[in-house]
């Protein structure tokens, strides 16, 4: 091939613009340019261009060299065991946004057991291999619910790898610099540099260290630049309070009951209330005491109930939002809101000594009971008193004196120990099935006690019997993914085969969905199994 070369003198750049003009317009519509060469106009034309292109790069000056960046910190943990790395790998690649109810046969869902196996991963408190960070950081930008476990278990290289990638600058707000980056309780210096100069991450990550070690320490630190910080950092602060929340954070949050933010001052209201000897409970409690009474003049003690009249300054200051929600009656709404900042504790002197069963059973006047009832609900889960949430849920069979809603009943149910929490889950599914148990499973341990497991197994079985489509249990299905005990794989294995007697095609092909499922579930229980003995390293 011969090559030629543009005329001496002509300008680079003039020479390659009329190369691409001519090449996009084609050599029979536009002349090559002078000076190209001879032969077939669309070889000198090439030939031409490669000449300009090796002539262009060799003209480049290098730029300055950019500086290099440090070192990736170390990670002192233990490395993952091979198998539970292999397992890692897996997992993430099969984050592909698969909808669940495509997956039929024995097919595991591996994307619903990633969060599973960073919580038993971190419990462990291996190291992720380098390699699997950038894909275990893209999961934790695209879901995040996962990223607390996920940056937990990323170590100190997330916010490392976190300043070089845009697409994951999130890790910088959110991750904390982790326990070897924080200082120690006792190094002042050091905490007041981090809480002044670090990042919000970084400063939440602080606090929430220091407050668990040195509850007093940290609420002096928050209430040392109080004022300064910004109304969506305050309350994200304040919140950090509850853990440890005791007596001595009284004065401060009484403080806060002034803030400029509505929000602060709510939060700090119910920081208040959970605290039963504070000066806003009693104050709450002598409000509510005056709108309940017993009403001895007919032949059985009933409730009334007469709601405040209006809610005035003092009301608002502890907490007590004015505006109803739109279909809420004003006083209705201020009255729920004193139920459920007043201490419990209050009604068994005001209601002559009646235990939490007793005041839950007695009627109630003027169609208050559901009001009434639903505040005492709010203020046994605020309070956490397992004492009234026993007697506001009642047997799991017949259910408790009030007409409580799923979402009532679930929080209640969180009140209560685990092993209690199991037991009532377990009645409750026995007695009344899977249709209204889903919030109550989602607050039950993981995994599931074993008799809570039995009974869904039960339940699960029993509407198969019924004829019941499948996909009808698709949420709890995809909760016993994740939340039953793997050894109850063995007492599915009955339930895998498609039973034979099918009516019609229609119950043929139910049939065959509901075996698919339980042939799903066993795979994935069996999974989950592998899960936990590779991560022993077994």
């Amino acid at each position: 091939m011969v090559m030629t070369s543009a005329p001496v003198g002509a300008s680079g750049s003039g020479v390659w613009q009329e190369l691409v003009t001519t090449a996009l317009l084609g050599t029979d519509r536009r002349a090559l340019p002078d000076g190209v060469g001879d032969g077939p106009a669309a070889t000198a034309l090439l030939d031409t261009a490669a000449v300009e292109t090796v002539r262009r790069r060799a003209g480049l000056l290098p730029a300055p060299a950019a500086q290099r960046p440090r070192p990736a910190p170390e990670d002192p943990r233990p490395a993952l065991p091979a198998a539970a790395a292999r397992r890692l790998a897996m997992l993430l690649a099969d984050r592909s946004g698969t909808d669940r109810g495509a997956r039929r046969g024995p097919v595991p869902d591996l994307e619903g057991l990633l969060p599973q196996w960073l919580s038993l991963a971190n419990a462990h408190g291996y190291a992720p291999p380098p390699e699997t960070l950038p894909a275990l950081l893209d999961a934790a930008r695209a879901h995040t619910d996962l990223r607390p476990a996920a940056l937990t278990f990323a170590g100190p290289r997330a916010r490392w790898l976190a300043q070089l990638n845009p697409e994951w600058r999130f890790v910088l707000r959110e991750a904390p610099a982790g326990a070897a980056g924080l200082p120690g309780p006792d190094d002042t210096d050091r905490i007041r540099q981090l809480w002044e100069e670090g990042l919000f991450g970084e400063r939440v990550a602080l606090l929430t260290a220091l407050r668990d070690r040195r509850p007093a320490a940290a609420r002096e630190l928050l209430a040392s630049g109080w004022t300064r910080e910004r109304a969506e950092d305050r309350l994200l602060f304040l919140d950090v309070l509850r853990t440890n929340l005791g007596p001595d954070d009284e004065p401060f949050l009484e403080q806060a009951l002034g803030d400029r933010s509505r929000n602060v001052r709510t939060t700090a209201a119910q920081l208040l209330s959970a605290l039963p000897g504070s000066a806003l409970a009693a104050r709450m409690a002598e409000r509510a005491a005056a709108c309940v009474a017993v009403d001895r003049t007919s032949g059985t003690p009933t409730l009334v109930v007469e709601a405040p009249h209006e809610c005035d300054a003092g009301m608002q200051r502890d907490g007590v939002v004015p505006q109803a929600p739109s279909g809420r009656g004003e006083r209705a709404w201020w009255l729920g809101q004193l139920l459920e900042a007043a201490p419990l504790s209050t009604w068994s002197g005001k209601l002559g000594g009646r235990t939490p069963q007793e005041i839950v059973a007695l009627p109630v006047a003027d169609d208050w009971r559901q009001e009434l009832h639903a505040a005492w609900c709010r203020a046994a889960v605020r309070q956490k008193d397992a004492r009234w949430a026993r007697a506001l849920l009642g047997a799991p069979e017949s259910g408790g004196p009030g007409a409580l809603s799923l979402a009532e009943r679930s929080r209640l149910v969180e009140t209560l120990g685990p092993d209690e929490r199991a037991e009532w889950v377990a009645g409750f599914v026995a007695a009344h099935g899977l249709d209204e148990a889903f919030q109550l499973l989602e607050v039950c341990p993981v995994p599931w006690a074993a008799p809570l497991g039995r009974a869904v197994v039960d339940a699960l079985e029993i509407a198969r019997d019924a004829g019941s489509y499948p996909w009808s249990f698709s949420g709890v299905m995809g909760l016993a993914d994740r939340c039953l005990d793997p050894a109850e794989a063995d007492r599915l294995e009955k339930l895998v085969a498609v039973r034979e007697g099918a009516q019609d095609a229609t119950s043929a092909r139910v049939e065959e969905h509901w075996a698919g499922e339980f042939q799903r579930l066993v795979a994935t229980l069996r999974v989950r199994s592998a899960m936990a003995e590779e991560l022993r390293g077994g």
